[in-house]
């Protein structure tokens, strides 16, 4: 889950600086005096936020996928318990 969402949020920042590189590209003659003066800033803002964003899909995928988990691992243990509807091995491994 965890690296499925830094997958996502890295995609998600690439993209946005590809679109950001298209858009700016009339400020590319001056590219050396910018990245000398604002180098520091703007790696600092991608970082924040690409760790903002990976916070957010991680935090909404865990609420997504991770929904009933309690009920559902409670369900599985009863059946385990009485033996019913779940395979003998599992039944044994628990037994042991």
């Amino acid at each position: 889950m965890v690296r499925s969402s830094a997958f996502l949020s890295v995609v998600i920042v690439a993209a946005c600086g590809v679109l950001l590189l298209g858009e700016l590209a009339f400020l590319a003659s001056h590219r050396a005096a910018i990245l000398r003066v604002y180098l520091k800033p703007i790696g600092m803002f991608i970082g924040l936020v690409g760790l903002n964003l990976f916070g957010s899909i991680l935090a909404l995928s865990r609420r997504l996928f991770l929904r009933d988990t309690g009920r559902k691992l409670a369900h599985v243990e009863k059946q385990i318990r009485t033996g019913s509807s779940i395979s003998e091995e599992l039944t044994e491994q628990i037994a042991e």
